[in-house]
Order: structure tokens, then C-alpha cells, then sequence
């Protein structure tokens, strides 16, 4: 399904055929709960998130009115309802030790990683994602596998481009440091 094809379905949604969401649902369903948990961090809250976004999205889609793509907009929608969730419901996050992951050296997690089979390398690789902060757990969800740009990211989660930027960094290179932590905890193992 492409852009227009999203549009036609909007238009249909407009006009009262609400079946015609559905497949809209069906279509953008994955990275919404993705989404909603990385903000959750809970697959039965991430999923109650979730669908009431889709739930706030069917509301309001006679609002939407094309300036930014459909996704950018329903993915706004499911990021608010999110955030709203978790700040109610005031869940505690656990991590690993800060100082055990900034003492492992990055300089030995690629050849680990050149090694694992690439069903390996996604597994650990979302795993290492799932240890990030929420904020950039998502924003890296949204940029490297989502392919959001920075401005699409921008519009869904309110942060400053820079702010972006900056952030997409210093992910970038605790992914690197849970990734290595990871890898070396799994050759001990």
C-alpha cells in the first residue's frame, strides 16, 4: 500500500466507511505497537496504547488533512497517547548497571557481531535497543529501522531537530556499549 493508497482509505474513513480503517490499521499496526513499547516498556500496556491511538486516530481522521504523511501523523497520535499512558501509570523502568555498560569497550563489539548469523545479529540488536532509555530506544526504532527522517521524527515526538540529532547520537553509542555488553556476556555463556 502506498501514500495514495492511504489517502484513498482516509477519504473512504471521511465519508463513513469504517471498514475501510481497518486496513489502514493493518498496514501501520507493527511500528505502532512498536512504538508503544518502546515507550511502555510492557506488551500489555504497549498494546492498550496502542490501540487507543488507533481508537484517537479514527476519531480525529476527519482532521488529518495530508500536510505530512499518514504515518507521521497517526505515529504522533500513538507517541502522545503513550507518553499520556506511562506518565499515569508511572512505570519503573529497570537497566543494567550504568557504570558495568560504560566500562566495556566498544572497539571489540563489530567483529563479535560480524560473526552471528544475521537472525543473531536482529535478536541482539533488538535487545540492545530494548535497553536504551525509552526516548531513544524510540527514536532510534523510528530512524534506523523505520527510515522516519529527522523532521518526520520531529513532527511525531515534539523534540527540537537538534535535540534529535544529539540524542540519535549519544544512542548510537550506548547501543554500541549494550550491544558489546551483550556479546561478551553471551560468549562467557
Amino acid at each position: 500500500m502506498t501514500n495514495s493508497d492511504d489517502q484513498l482509505y482516509i477519504e473512504r474513513v471521511k465519508r463513513g466507511d469504517s471498514l475501510s480503517f481497518s486496513f489502514l490499521v493493518d498496514k501501520y499496526k507493527h511500528m505502532a505497537y512498536t512504538i508503544a513499547m518502546k515507550i511502555m516498556r510492557n506488551e500489555e500496556d504497549a498494546e492498550d496504547a496502542a490501540q487507543e491511538g488507533f481508537i484517537r486516530a479514527y476519531q480525529q481522521i476527519h482532521t488529518f488533512q495530508g500536510k505530512s504523511k499518514f504515518s507521521t501523523w497517526l505515529y504522533t497520535i500513538i507517541y502522545r497517547v503513550s507518553i499520556s499512558k506511562w506518565k499515569e501509570n508511572k512505570l519503573s523502568t529497570s537497566s543494567l548497571d550504568n557504570e558495568t555498560r560504560e566500562s566495556y569497550n566498544p572497539d571489540h563489539t563489530s567483529p563479535q557481531l560480524e560473526q552471528l548469523h544475521a537472525q543473531q545479529q536482529q535478536l541482539y540488536i533488538k535487545q540492545a535497543i530494548d535497553r536504551l532509555p525509552p526516548a531513544e530506544g524510540l527514536l532510534v526504532t523510528l530512524f534506523y529501522i523505520n527510515d522516519n527522517s529527522v523532521r518526520e521524527i520531529q513532527e511525531i515526538t515534539g523534540f527540537s531537530l537538534a535535540n534529535i540529532k544529539v540524542k540519535l547520537f549519544r544512542a548510537r553509542k550506548k547501543l554500541e556499549r549494550e550491544l558489546q555488553f551483550l556479546l561478551q556476556h553471551e560468549t562467557m555463556n
